[in-house]
């Protein structure tokens, strides 16, 4: 019971988010609006953790079975992706040395930021 329970809460975090997705007067995804939904319940206290636990665990575990749909859906696609590999070929490796790049900026700027907030309090 406990987990169809969990299912619940999910399902009906997600169902607001569609409801709210087709008031917005712009484009933004329901699935985007559901996990902020979600994360505004469990930082204002009304959720806990441990009332979505199993049924998180559930989703994480079996996280790539979800993914099989969108993977096989590809091959509709193949003569589009056949007809322009290298611009995609050319996005996915530019993006990628963005996203390493703005990772390691990111990491070097915090470890920064904590080395000034320690430095600060030896001082004191």
């Amino acid at each position: 019971m406990k987990i169809i329970k969990q299912f619940g809460i999910i399902f009906t975090i997600c169902w607001l988010g569609t409801v709210m997705e087709h008031l917005l007067p712009f484009a933004f995804p329901a699935s985007v609006i559901a996990m902020l939904l979600l994360l505004l319940c469990l930082l204002s206290g009304v959720l806990k953790a441990e009332h979505i636990q199993e049924k998180s665990d559930f989703l994480l575990a079996n996280m790539a079975f979800f993914f099989i749909p969108a993977g096989v859906n590809v091959i509709n696609y193949l003569d589009i992706l056949r007809a322009s590999w290298l611009p995609l070929l050319v996005i996915c490796l530019v993006t990628m040395v963005i996203t390493f790049a703005a990772t390691a900026l990111s990491i070097r700027l915090t470890v920064q930021l904590l080395h000034k907030k320690e430095g600060g309090r030896k001082h004191e």
